[in-house]
This record gives C-alpha cells, structure tokens and sequence, in this order.
C-alpha cells in the first residue's frame, strides 16, 4: 500500500513538471485560458505595467526552471520564457531592485535564509548551467526589502555518484 502512494505521488510530480514545462511552450496571441489547458493553472500572478499580467510557473524548491507567460491587457499572450538563466539574473539591479521586483521577474524562490556576515534575508534560486552543472542563485534583500548582491554559486550534491 505504501508503495502505490509513493508511486501515485511521484506520477503526480511528474505530471506536474511535465504541465509546467508546456507553459514554455505558450505562443503569442494565445488566451489565458489556452495556456491553462495546455500547462494548467499558473502558481501564482502577478500585475505587470499597462494592465498586463504574469503568470508564473515554476519548479522550486527543488527544480531549476521557472517559466514567464506574459500577458497583455486583453489576456493574450505577449511573451513565454524560461527565466533561470544567467542573461535574466544579470538583470538584477543591486541598490535599485527591491525582494517584489525579484519575485515578479522569477517567482518565488526555493529558499529564503541568512548568513551571519549580512543583515537581511538571502533568497536562493536553482538553476542549471548549460554544461548541465547545479547552480544556486543568492539575492541577498535587507531589512528595508532592497536588494544589496546577488551573485551565482555552485549546487554540490553529496550523492555517491557524484564523487567521481
């Protein structure tokens, strides 16, 4: 019995990938409600300028995809992407950006913590590199919600098969 949830559960992730990796997918003109039936209801959404609106997809906390489904006023389809990147990290102002502008641009991260060297929060996003590597992205957010660094590190895994 234990088992067959395991396996109902690990179907039902896999499912889930799979409908968020269709957001990708999502062609310009589309409606809101064409993406919904192809890659199911976003995360979350979020307003964007001129009454358009985001709808997020996203793997984490433990996968390293985030999808962007922008939408117009009239909720068509202006643009899709996959936002864990280095070109879209590289956008993040340090002293400009505040923790709402990072969470519009990429969702929600896999992971809000701290370090004893910084006085604020360090958000964490997973990504993969191009050479398929496990990266973190670490945007650290003072007390006042403002962006200080952000800036890539690598994701070790301490699995036996990756100490070859």
């Amino acid at each position: 019995m234990r088992r067959l949830s395991l396996l109902a559960a690990t179907l039902a992730l896999l499912a889930g990938c799979v409908s968020t990796m269709n957001a990708w997918n999502a062609e310009p003109g589309m409606t809101r409600e064409q993406v919904v039936a192809r890659a199911g209801p976003p995360l979350r959404t979020v307003p964007l300028a001129g009454g358009g609106q985001r709808m997020q997809y996203t793997m984490m906390p433990m996968g390293h995809y985030a999808f962007m489904v922008d939408l117009d006023a009239s909720g068509r389809v202006v643009r899709s992407r996959q936002v864990m990147t280095p070109q879209e990290f590289e956008r993040i102002e340090p002293g400009k950006w505040t923790r709402a502008d990072v969470e519009r641009e990429f969702g929600p991260p896999a992971d809000i913590g701290g370090v004893a060297s910084f006085q604020g929060s360090v958000m964490t996003y997973r990504w993969m590199e191009a050479n398929n590597n496990r990266m973190f992205y670490w945007v650290y957010v003072d007390p006042q919600g403002v962006v200080q660094r952000a800036h890539p590190g690598m994701e070790f895994i301490n699995a036996p098969n990756d100490r070859n």
